[in-house]
């Protein structure tokens, strides 16, 4: 019902210009003409004004809700020092404008023309150094890092650079928990973004009937909430939705290309996709499997084999870190506690795994290493 009335007002709005301009400008050439041809002229004007009004009003109002929404994702994204700093700095721009159009408009013709646009460029660039103080002044303490390099080292695309990004983080790191971790150690910068529409996701899954699905969701309400209490200054909520955009990963994508963000997740087909539309993404799993210590082909270890493996006369073992140690012609060793020799690494966007074969002494049997679940057993 709103937009109907919007636009019936757009339609109105263009029929009355329609008209105005009508008896400025054929006012003049048709006043000699008899009555009803001056009025329908003009009506015929404001008719034709109206059903353009009629068809341009939705590009309108589709093109006015997009910018309204990058606005809005644009202010939400600011610090309070930084946003009143720019609206400061855009009154100032006007006062000047106002001022030196005292003295531009005594120039003929031009002159309210001229001052239209010093009025134009003056707000703008009153906008962009409110900003620039607000971010290398105000908030230079809280958005940029400890260490600054000497200012004749320095260049604009540098300190473009420099800035932190924001990160948005999606329902699954919430869940995973580690997040909260791995911000603590100071391995991740910035602040940490979390929409309305994840938090709404969340809740769902805390309320849902599954009891796995249900802890999973509390267990993520309860790392956010641990994260408001530890890092307040950096945990931002927004209200910004995009109700004609139905999945949430989409809209988190979106959400991230508005606030010029990085993606904080490890859901393996959010990464891949974040990826093919050229946005970053930080992925805890890649994370964990960067910082696994390096095993190279050839190395010895123990390895308790806990089960078979898929495949025939296979045996699975297991690091401390979860990695999956495969271990050839191992079946026959399961239960016990030997030691394997590497001969192979895999590492996938899921994980790595390692391939080994048992070790054998000079009379070609294992070496098995004795232990308290050796002797229990």
């Amino acid at each position: 019902m709103m937009k109907k009335l919007v636009y019936g007002a757009v339609s109105l709005i263009l029929a009355f210009i329609g008209v105005l301009l009508a008896v400025k400008l054929l006012g003049p050439l048709l006043v000699d003409k008899p009555a009803y041809i001056y009025y329908g002229a003009i009506a015929l004007i404001g008719l034709v004004m109206a059903i353009v009004g009629v068809i341009i009003a939705p590009h309108l109002g589709k093109s006015f809700e997009k910018v309204t929404e990058r606005i809005v994702a644009g202010f939400s994204a600011m610090a309070p020092a930084e946003i009143i700093s720019r609206i400061i700095g855009l009154i100032t721009g006007l006062i000047i404008a106002s001022l030196s159009s005292i003295f531009l408009a005594r120039i003929e013709i031009i002159g309210p023309y001229i001052s239209i646009i010093i009025a134009l460029l003056l707000a703008y660039l009153g906008w962009r150094v409110g900003g620039k103080v607000a971010t290398d002044g105000i908030l230079a303490r809280n958005k940029e890092p400890h260490y600054q390099p000497s200012r004749k080292f320095r260049s604009e695309s540098m300190d473009k650079k420099w800035r932190i990004p924001p990160k948005i983080l999606d329902t699954s790191v919430i869940i995973d928990g580690r997040i909260a971790d791995i911000y603590r150690t100071g391995f991740m910068e910035g602040d940490l973004v979390i929409a309305n529409f994840v938090l709404e996701e969340l809740r769902h899954i805390a309320d849902s009937s599954d009891n796995l699905k249900r802890n999973r969701g509390r267990g993520g309400l309860d790392t956010l909430n641990r994260m408001r209490e530890q890092f307040s200054a950096h945990i931002i909520i927004t209200e910004q939705d995009y109700p004609k955009i139905a999945e949430v990963d989409s809209k988190l994508l979106r959400l991230a290309h508005d606030l010029n963000g990085v993606v904080v997740t490890n859901d393996f087909n959010l990464n891949k996709v974040a990826r093919l539309q050229g946005m970053e993404v930080l992925n805890i799993n890649e994370l964990a499997n960067a910082v696994k210590p390096i095993v190279l082909p050839g190395e010895e270890m123990s390895a308790l084999v806990i089960k078979e493996g898929k495949e025939a006369n296979q045996g699975v073992a297991y690091l401390d870190d979860g990695t999956m140690i495969v271990v050839e012609n191992g079946a026959r060793y399961v239960g016990m506690q030997i030691f394997v020799i590497v001969t192979s690494i895999l590492q996938t966007a899921a994980g790595r795994m390692i391939f080994a074969r048992p070790k054998l002494d000079n009379k070609g049997q294992v070496i098995e290493i004795k232990n308290e679940y050796n002797n229990h057993k």
